[in-house]
């Protein structure tokens, strides 16, 4: 009987340590900015927005970030961080918030456009950007798999 207890017990914590572990993600998204000033209110906003850990590099203008799915999504953390003013692989920030940020953190908008275009959003592919809509193709913000035929799965998908 003991030992029957003892492999219930097991089994719940094993499968606790796999469902918690499930639900942690960690992505990597263009965010435009420059300076550290704009580092520390691009990994704030993802904070806010429910990241555990948010690290926006000046360097290659990329966010990496670590959440709990069940608590917020990439999208919501995308659009937090556009509400402070950069422009990113998911959301664009207002005229007004773009407006707000200081001198040296107002970076090239159309650049940034150019280079932050995602075909993706909450891992799945936007509708009308992809073939199959369905398929879960993206990661960090870009076409991941291969279709059959060896092409992307995503028609419109463009690199940033």
């Amino acid at each position: 009987m003991k030992t029957k207890h003892l492999f219930v017990a097991a089994a719940l914590l094993m499968g606790s340590l796999f469902s918690a572990q499930a639900q942690s993600k960690k992505e990597v998204f263009h965010v435009a900015g420059n300076c550290g000033m704009c580092k520390g209110r691009i990994e704030n906003a993802a904070k806010e927005a429910g990241a555990t850990q948010a690290s926006w590099d000046a360097d290659s203008k990329k966010l990496t970030v670590s959440y709990d799915a069940a608590s917020t999504t990439v999208s919501k953390i995308q659009e937090q961080v556009a509400l402070v003013g950069h422009d990113n692989a998911g959301a664009k920030a207002t005229d007004e918030a773009y407006a707000k940020l200081h001198g040296c953190c107002k970076y090239d908008r159309t650049a940034a456009a150019a280079g932050s275009e995602s075909c993706c959003k909450d891992g799945k592919c936007k509708d009308g950007s992809c073939k199959d809509t369905s398929k879960d193709c993206c990661k960090n913000g870009q076409c991941d798999k291969k279709s059959k035929k060896g092409k992307s799965c995503c028609a419109n998908c463009t690199k940033s």
